[in-house]
């Protein structure tokens, strides 16, 4: 077997999941664990958080790209994801689907108690929510939901807690989510409209998607700031907060009900920025 052979699948299975995207959520579950403690969690909770969170997301994508194959395969988009051209077989996505669900299982068990106790929530999320656009235009706010657990189960796994802050933490990352998957509904609009699928852009046209994806994005700074006050957090965490907002002003700049042809920039290299950035600051404010 030639090396190229040799890679061939795990190359498959990291474009699958959209390996690379995970840079969305896992700097929001650290920013949860670091804040929980108010600075470094034990390297251990770290490492089995981040492999928690690598399961988690890949379970999620794989459900979402097996369950959805059948849609893909309809769309020009999408038509080219790799069960639809037959790069990968169902029954590989569902075996893959089963081992990052394993992987996700040891992680927990390595963690606080609630989290052992707590699990079955998330999945059950990932299972529900490929279903969801076929019946409502509310499916973006439970992708928000799902991704907003990652801050909230990063506390919880480090101090079996669940306190008001890390539920505000939560919201601003579901909101923050939701925010950016209304604009990223915008490259299906008319295939979602002939096809019978529901999402905010299909129901409601383009410039009422802006204001419902503006609204979230505002929310997302209110509810960081209610975790701040709650927190009593430093100087660098508002900064970060401050931060945040100009980021996603910044992103908002870049589009327009009109101009759509930067949405590319704005849904992926600047959400990745915004996460990354808060974290920093995070991170800095914790350590001072």
């Amino acid at each position: 077997m030639t090396a190229a052979a040799a890679l061939r699948y795990p190359k498959l299975f990291l474009s699958l999941v959209k390996f690379e995207h995970t840079i969305f959520a896992l700097p929001f579950a650290y920013i949860g664990a670091f804040l929980a403690v108010d600075g470094f969690p034990g390297g251990g909770d770290l490492l089995w958080i981040t492999v928690a969170m690598v399961g988690a997301r890949s379970l999620a994508m794989a459900l979402n790209r097996l369950i959805d194959a059948g849609i893909d395969a309809r769309n020009p988009r999408t038509a080219g994801r790799e069960i639809p051209r037959g790069a990968l077989r169902s029954w590989q996505v569902a075996l893959f689907c089963l081992l990052s669900l394993a992987v996700f299982l040891v992680a927990v068990y390595q963690l606080a108690p609630i989290v052992r106790w707590l699990w079955p929530i998330p999945v059950a999320a990932f299972v529900i929510y490929p279903y969801l656009k076929r019946a409502t235009w509310l499916s973006h706010f439970w992708l928000g939901a799902v991704d907003g657990l990652a801050p909230v189960g990063a506390w919880a796994a480090v101090t079996n807690e669940l306190p008001l802050e890390s539920w505000l933490l939560g919201a601003a990352v579901a909101v923050w989510v939701a925010g950016f998957d209304v604009l990223y509904a915008l490259f299906d609009l008319e295939h979602d409209r002939a096809h019978g699928l529901h999402s905010v852009p299909a129901r409601f046209g383009v410039t009422v998607t802006f204001w419902v994806a503006r609204a979230c994005h505002v929310l997302t700074v209110v509810f960081l700031a209610l975790a701040g006050v709650l927190l009593a957090a430093g100087v660098l965490y508002w900064l970060g907060v401050a931060a945040v907002a100009g980021l996603l002003l910044y992103e908002h700049l870049l589009v327009s009900p009109k101009d759509t042809s930067r949405l590319d920039l704005a849904f992926f290299t600047m959400n990745g920025v915004i996460s990354v950035t808060f974290f920093a600051f995070v991170l800095a404010d914790v350590v001072v």
